[in-house]
């Protein structure tokens, strides 16, 4: 059986609180971000990026008002970064997104 140590189980207690103080538009924004945005932007709290070009998502208030970015992906994204697909959100999927993004902040 393997042992784990008291730091361990804190973060475990931390990310499980987390998850549960969540609402479920914030939930729902973060997994659409899982599925469709992790593979190269950072959407946590922490580390870097899997692509150096994209910016974390933790970091979109410094660059933006968060608020303005409803109406580009309302319209579709289609610039940004060099390798970034162009994309375009229904009014639920935006909701849902921008709930997850002010979580970061």
């Amino acid at each position: 059986m393997r042992k784990t140590g008291p730091g361990a189980l804190a973060v475990l207690l931390v990310t499980g609180m987390t998850a549960l103080a969540a609402s479920p538009s914030e939930q729902r924004g973060r997994t659409f971000a899982i599925h469709n945005c992790a593979n190269c932007h950072s959407i946590s709290k922490v580390g870097p990026s899997p692509l150096a070009v994209a910016p974390p998502f933790r970091d979109l208030h410094h660059r933006y008002a968060v608020e303005t970015l409803s109406e580009a992906f309302a319209e579709g994204i289609y610039t940004g970064h060099p390798t970034m697909p162009a994309f375009q959100l229904a009014p639920d999927q935006i909701n849902d997104l921008m709930s997850f993004l002010k979580t970061l902040e």
